[in-house]
């Protein structure tokens, strides 16, 4: 079998893997799998209001995954996205409301301001990954509680006058469209998702197609032989975190000027940067693995919400779901091991 095939293979694998344990603590709980995930079918997917917010929750998650699965590739984990997120969300919100401009200029900008301020965010356990050897998994964590802080006193002190929640993004700097909600029962559906599809594009691009993307894989892959190779490590790791910093911007822009078209006072994580850790991990840490685990994952937290009311079926049954998504995943190297021998074993 080709490891090709076995890298395909292996997170459906895993994802059919959380669903038959999931059906089993369904049985034991006393509930019935059939109704259940009839029930998060149709709420994902049964009315077409459904469906636009399935790929409204689909547009950050891609963005998500893909910063995380960037760093991965390099050989960097990236653990700080929800303060990447957050700083972005927020930079994205404060050009809405405090601009003037022609649309064709505001909201490319305000998309930009989000990338940028990402990427600066990134860039500080880049460059303290890359001069000192700190390990990003301890600097990007601790970022993130430092960004959910700075950016509710950021909301609360310089946004407004001690209030939750900003004014609404000007009209100029929306992602909103009138006609993609009112194709979709006036979900909160917008433009959003085909940033998300070019930064998949842009991913697999860079890092399949350049030179600079052969650079950074092969940082990943071994430092010291890229250093040997006369590639300049301290470089490359900064500026994967910086891209993978902006791919996190940018999914707090998704938020701010579609989403919500505003910035709250948060008190605590909103989740979507940590489930792009898991996201990553079943895409492979490839652009075209996250755009489709980022659509199981939207689907499941959209279709969630129907399991209580019309199976009765808590919701956070989906959460063991993908905790066991993840936890198969995670377990890979036993179902590539399974699937080598399954193959061996046809050639005999």
């Amino acid at each position: 079998m080709s490891k090709r095939l076995i890298g395909i293979l292996t997170p459906i694998i895993a994802v059919l893997l959380g669903i038959i344990v999931g059906t089993i603590i369904m049985l034991a709980s006393g509930y019935d799998p059939i109704t259940a995930y009839t029930a998060l079918w149709n709420g994902a997917f049964g009315e077409v209001y459904y469906t636009g917010e399935v790929i409204r929750q689909v547009t950050p998650y891609i963005l998500a995954g893909l910063a995380v699965a960037f760093a991965f590739r390099v050989g960097l984990f990236n653990i700080g996205v929800e303060g990447q997120f957050l700083v972005g969300w927020l930079a994205a919100v404060w050009v809405g409301v405090s601009f003037d401009l022609p649309r064709i200029i505001h909201l490319p900008l305000a998309i930009l301001a989000a990338a940028i301020a990402g990427a600066l965010w990134a860039f500080i356990p880049g460059l303290l990954k890359a001069r000192l050897r700190v390990h990003e998994v301890i600097v990007t964590i601790m970022l993130n509680y430092t960004a959910l802080h700075v950016c509710n006193y950021i909301i609360k002190n310089v946004l407004t006058d001690n209030k939750d929640k900003t004014d609404l993004v000007k009209d100029s700097a929306t992602l909103r469209s009138e006609w993609l909600q009112s194709i979709t029962d006036y979900s909160r559906f917008h433009w959003g998702i085909i940033v998300a599809i070019i930064c998949c594009f842009i991913m697999w691009f860079l890092l399949e197609r350049t030179t600079k993307g052969f650079e950074l894989r092969a940082v990943g892959f071994n430092q010291h032989a890229a250093q040997y190779a006369g590639m300049n490590v301290n470089r490359n790791i900064i500026l994967s975190m910086v891209i993978s910093g902006a791919f996190a911007g940018l999914a707090g822009a998704m938020e701010g000027l579609g989403t919500f078209g505003y910035v709250t006072v948060k008190g605590g994580f909103t989740g979507v940067g940590f489930d792009g850790i898991a996201i990553a991990l079943l895409g492979g840490n490839t652009a075209l693995g996250v755009f489709f685990a980022a659509i199981l994952f939207g689907a499941l937290k959209i279709g969630a919400l129907n399991m209580p009311l019309e199976a009765g079926v808590p919701n956070e049954l989906v959460d063991i779901i993908i905790a066991l998504i993840v936890f198969f995943v995670a377990s890979s190297y036993i179902i590539r091991k399974l699937l080598d021998r399954f193959g061996k074993k046809e050639v005999k």
